[in-house]
């Protein structure tokens, strides 16, 4: 995880910090304590709430797309995008994707 997170538990996540954890978050790979404060942000959050469902709902289209059917000009904007991160080996289970 590359997210620095200080502070004590009790402390509050700032939306930029659930930002950058959510994806660590729907992959189950935050520890117990930081998905408690996790949890506790989106009760009081509407913003990172709405932000965490419009990522799952990407996800969930998203994961019915064969890399085969995109476009070339597609694939190419994603991986300048997404470039830095790779597909996890098939049949691993955990984080789908990992920093190269």
């Amino acid at each position: 995880m590359g997210v620095e997170i200080t502070g004590t538990p009790a402390e509050q996540l700032r939306c930029r910090q659930m930002v950058e954890l959510v994806t660590d978050y729907l992959d189950g790979a935050l520890d117990a304590d930081l998905t408690a404060r996790f949890r506790e942000h989106l009760r009081g959050c509407p913003h990172c709430t709405e932000y965490l469902d419009q990522i799952r709902r990407t996800i969930t289209e998203l994961g019915r797309v064969e890399p085969d059917s995109l476009p070339a000009e597609t694939m190419a904007g994603l991986l300048a995008e997404f470039g830095e991160l790779r597909p996890e080996q098939p049949g691993r289970r955990g984080r789908r994707f990992r920093r190269r």
